[in-house]
């Protein structure tokens, strides 16, 4: 059996049925920032260890996993664990699990780069504007 056919068999091994993943800029440049919660906590005196953001991603991922949704939650593990262990090994978690699901959003077509990157703007205008 060549790997193009094992791909696709049911019951395959799920490390070989991942898709492959292309950079994506947006999020690229997000992963070099460098503005992990625990450094802007610290920054800003706040002794919560989870960002206030985590529960919104908890929230999405379990959204997009309920039965018959766009993002099954095995295969959102899974594509999870493949950026985690490439693309965003150097991310520390939380943030390498958010950039692994908007990098699986975008790569199935849940949500384009551009729309992410204005909704990116448009919070930040909202948190800045205080």
């Amino acid at each position: 059996m060549d790997d193009a056919t094992e791909k696709n068999t049911p019951g395959a091994d799920p490390a070989k049925t991942m898709p492959e993943f292309s950079s994506v800029s947006l999020l690229e440049k997000i992963r070099t920032q460098g503005k992990a919660w625990k450094d802007l906590a610290n920054q800003y005196g706040v002794d919560n260890p989870d960002p206030p953001w985590k529960i919104n991603l908890d929230s999405t991922c379990e959204a997009l996993s309920a039965e018959q949704c766009a993002l099954p939650v095995l295969e959102r593990r899974n594509e999870e664990d493949t950026l985690s262990e490439s693309m965003y090994k150097d991310v520390p978690y939380p943030e390498r699990q958010l950039l692994a699901l908007a990098h699986s959003m975008i790569q199935r077509g849940l949500i384009d780069e551009d729309e992410l990157a204005l909704r990116m703007k448009y919070v930040s205008k909202r948190l800045n504007s205080v």
